[in-house]
């Protein structure tokens, strides 16, 4: 017998079913966890990217709003 089919008889019910982040936090599993922080990280990186583009511009085209050169 495979290992798949051993821990599908061993798990029962609850194979193929993502476990809890912890076990007092109903609702979060580890799948949401990864999926959260893929999304987090993202938007993290274009973030950066943004503040970067805006510093190019601002400092080539100079600050208008201020006066700029």
């Amino acid at each position: 017998m495979g290992d798949a089919k051993r821990r599908k008889e061993s798990l029962g019910q609850d194979y193929g079913r993502s476990e809890p982040v912890f076990s007092w936090l109903p609702g979060w599993t580890k799948d949401q966890a990864a999926r959260f922080v893929a999304l987090s990280t993202r938007g993290a990186w274009l973030g950066i990217f943004g503040l970067v583009g805006f510093w190019v511009t601002v400092r080539l085209w100079g600050r208008p709003w201020v006066g700029g050169k």
